[in-house]
């Protein structure tokens, strides 16, 4: 029972605590970057992602990591009698809190526009991956309720979130950014506690949402229309906006849009 735990605790500290500390020190290594408001690839910045992802993708054949698995999944059936379903909300707050925080006038590093396409880029990219891979992998449920286990959607929800939250008020306060980390770590965390997911996972979800939010503010500009006519001034883009949000909690998947006139 105690190796059990010492293994829990060991694993979800290297996946969500240093998840944040690296996130800093990556971010302290780029402030050039931070400063300039330029969105600029930087290979340090796949270290985090692709090292969550790389666990995930390997606890698929690892009988090892398929141990690892299987015990927290007993000690969550044998300890825990009442699940908690916050993971359904929480999945969506570090995201939601960047339009809250620009609506109690806070500004992030962008306008209502600008981080709309970013944030819908991101979704559009982390819900595909997503769906491609439960649909793929096939992987039982801990509950045994499905076989669309890998990865956490509700995860990589939470951790795209994080990251928008993160790259957008991380000038403002880094308190922000570490807040939607602690939020979104919060979701995986629930995922397991639930019974709904590995840990595989979790941290195959966390990787898919921080590399679907750096993709979507790498190729940003690409996508941005006042780069390639610059008669549009932020008076007509602000004028009239029109989000547009998908979203997947796991079993159901849609749009959300919201259009703002004035």
């Amino acid at each position: 029972m105690i190796r059990i735990k010492n293994v829990v605790v060991l694993l979800l500290n290297l996946i969500f605590i240093n998840t944040i500390q690296a996130q800093m020190q990556v971010e302290n290594d780029t402030v050039n970057v931070a400063i300039s408001k330029k969105n600029n690839f930087s290979y340090k910045q796949l270290i985090v992602p692709v090292a969550l992802m790389s666990y995930g993708l390997i606890g698929i054949e690892s009988d090892y990591i398929k141990g690892v698995n299987s015990e927290i999944s007993e000690e969550v059936v044998e300890n825990i009698d009442r699940k908690i379903s916050i993971d359904d909300f929480s999945q969506y707050a570090p995201a939601a809190a960047v339009y809250g925080l620009n609506a109690m006038g806070i500004k992030g590093k962008h306008n209502l526009k600008d981080r709309s396409i970013i944030l819908g880029s991101s979704f559009l990219l982390m819900s595909a991956t997503v769906l491609i891979l439960k649909s793929s992998t096939k992987i039982e449920r801990p509950d045994g309720s499905s076989k669309n286990s890998f990865p956490s959607g509700h995860t990589a929800t939470a951790f795209a979130g994080a990251e928008f939250l993160w790259q957008e008020y991380k000038d403002v306060s880094i308190w922000y950014g570490i807040s939607g980390y602690i939020v979104a770590s919060g979701t995986g965390i629930f995922r397991i506690y639930n019974d709904r997911h590995w840990l595989t996972d979790v941290a195959m979800g966390a990787g898919i949402g921080i590399l679907s939010t750096k993709i979507a503010y790498w190729t940003f500009p690409l996508l941005n229309k006042k780069n390639k006519n610059p008669e549009i001034n932020a008076a007509t883009i602000n004028n009239n906006t029109t989000m547009v949000v998908p979203f997947y909690n796991g079993k159901q998947g849609g749009l959300s849009m919201v259009i703002n006139l004035k």
